[in-house]
């Protein structure tokens, strides 16, 4: 059967068309040049502009050692438009699903101020450290997600296979009498999911959809960071990250020629938190009228002392993009231990959660079994 035969499919307005243009980053393999690869190909163009290789020559290289199809044929078309004329910068701006408008500013400034190869080390390693930090993160919820995953499919094969042969045999032997209030309850829980489980599926991955769409709307985004920040322990971590990422952006921006304006302009867009970046926009409309931006952040209830005064002595020293980076280096830190200590709770609590569930649900079943085995001894 073809696509044309299917209704709403193909054709103009079909969800087929739709689709492939959405997957279409995917399929060409542009998508996988984020993170590390970004991180590592930079890395390359920087080492071979700082030992000489003309811009044009590097990327030449680096096209004929590269495996993947679609970023070997990406660097071949900036060799291809910086030949005709153009710059690396207008390049990379044509390229926005792949390369960031923080990229393109800083690679823009180099260009305008001859330091092209200096620009490029910097960004490396902007990138290489926020692949560092975030590689560690993950690691570190790996064994907490896994135990998550296991307990979860453990109390739903209690649920669907074993609770209801349970509730056979004590509607056999018992013959009406009453059960413990925790087996009645968990023989509930097993009948609704047993009896429901396609609406409790239906509604609740709709239900799910549904939030997460809502988080990725501006209203929503805001309330659900403003929601994150008050969390007990995770919301000063996540206000950390934020504040971190936002220092380390403008830090290297700065240091990369960029004017101070626009530096925070792109870094409040990386802080990753609406109400951080609202605190950041606030900042930069008083920085823009004459006020110094120690003074505005200090202002902000968001922003801890420690990285006003860094910034302040920044100010008054003229080494902000040091004081910036000094301040995402000591937040970085902090995330990374404090994420250490929380994996450490969260292991032995995920194990005490995982054993009470697991065990209730035994306990349960194992009263009836006490009372079957007094009525058949005749007690």
């Amino acid at each position: 059967m073809s696509e044309e035969s299917w209704p709403g499919v193909a054709g103009e307005g079909g969800w087929l068309p739709r689709w492939q243009t959405m997957c279409a980053p995917w399929r060409a393999g542009l998508r996988p040049m984020r993170g590390q690869l970004l991180a590592v190909w930079t890395r390359q163009l920087a080492e071979m502009l700082h030992a000489g290789v003309p811009l044009v020559r590097a990327l030449d290289v680096l096209a004929r050692q590269e495996r993947r199809d679609a970023v070997r044929e990406l660097t071949e078309s900036l060799a291809l438009e910086i030949r005709a004329g153009g710059t690396l910068a207008e390049g990379l701006a044509r390229r926005a699903d792949v390369f960031s408008t923080l990229y393109v500013n800083m690679v823009r400034a180099g260009e305008a101020g001859g330091a092209l190869a200096a620009v490029l080390d910097r960004l490396a390693r902007f990138l290489e450290n926020g692949e560092r930090v975030r590689g560690k993160v993950r690691a570190a919820m790996v064994y907490p997600a896994t135990i998550v995953v296991v307990a979860g499919g453990i109390v739903a094969a209690l649920m669907v296979w074993v609770v209801p042969r349970f509730q056979a045999l004590f509607a056999e032997q018992l013959r009406g009498q009453s059960l413990p209030w925790l087996t009645q309850w968990v023989l509930g829980c097993a009948e609704i999911l047993g009896a429901h489980w396609t609406w409790v599926i239906g509604l609740g991955a709709p239900a799910v959809l549904g939030v997460w769409r809502w988080c990725r709307t501006p209203a929503g985004r805001a309330r659900y960071d403003a929601w994150l920040l008050r969390v007990p322990l995770l919301g000063e971590l996540w206000l950390k990250t934020s504040i971190a990422r936002f220092a380390r952006t403008a830090g290297t921006l700065l240091a990369s020629g960029v004017p101070i304006l626009q530096a925070l302009e792109i870094a409040r867009d990386t802080s990753g938190n609406a109400p951080v970046a609202d605190a950041i926009s606030q900042s930069v409309g008083r920085v823009r009228a004459g006020e110094s931006l120690s003074r505005t952040l200090g202002d902000s209830p968001l922003f801890p002392a420690m990285p006003v005064s860094l910034i302040a002595v920044g100010e008054e020293t003229g080494a902000m993009p040091a004081m910036l980076t000094r301040v995402a280096d000591i937040y970085d830190e902090e995330v990374e231990r404090a994420v250490v200590g929380l994996t450490a709770l969260i292991e032995p609590a995920m194990i005490v959660l995982m054993a009470v569930v697991v065990g209730g649900i035994v306990i349960a079943l194992f009263l009836p079994i006490v009372r079957i085995i007094q009525v058949m001894s005749g007690g």
